[in-house]
């Protein structure tokens, strides 16, 4: 029996519409550093959906998009944009947030447990106990990388367990 097929005009057009409010809503939510939960993963993974929509939209409608890139209008808003999305490849001196954030992720990651509660203003068996405490073995030598390769414990599970966060 033959897959129903949908029409690129019955589904792109409405993808473009969710995905722009959803896309709106949680990129406003995280510019105003109200990124709790699941925003940022969620802005980050249907942004996919969006580009997927906006595609199929501009596919629908390529004859007035060309007609659009055409105008002095059209131009100067890819020109525009283009040079903005270059210019934000460059950090120009700056250090922001998402810029340290991989790295401080990956040093927690791989520091001792021992280094970790100290960073907590724990004692090790603190963190050590309360890990245990949820039957994932740990020493205070042992890098959450470590911990989380032995026990299968996803690492920002762990790390929120030593941060208590969980």
């Amino acid at each position: 029996m033959p897959v129903p097929t949908i029409p690129l005009r019955r589904w792109a057009t409405p993808l473009v519409i969710g995905a722009f409010l959803l896309m709106a809503a949680t990129g406003i939510l995280m510019f105003f550093e109200i990124d709790s939960g699941l925003t940022v993963v969620v802005h980050q993974w249907f942004s996919w959906a969006f580009l997927i929509g906006a595609g199929a939209h501009v596919a629908l409608n390529f004859r007035p998009f060309r007609h659009h890139l055409k105008s002095a209008w059209g131009k100067a808003s890819v020109a525009i944009f283009a040079a903005v999305t270059i210019a934000a490849l460059f950090s120009w001196g700056m250090v922001t947030g998402p810029q340290i954030k991989r790295p401080i992720e990956l040093a927690l990651v791989d520091a001792p447990v021992a280094a970790l509660a100290a960073v907590t203003r724990n004692a090790p068996e603190a963190v050590i106990d309360r890990l245990a405490g949820r039957g994932i073995a740990a020493g205070g030598g042992d890098s959450i990388r470590d911990i989380a390769l032995r026990s299968g414990v996803d690492e920002n599970r762990l790390l929120a367990i030593v941060f208590f966060l969980d």
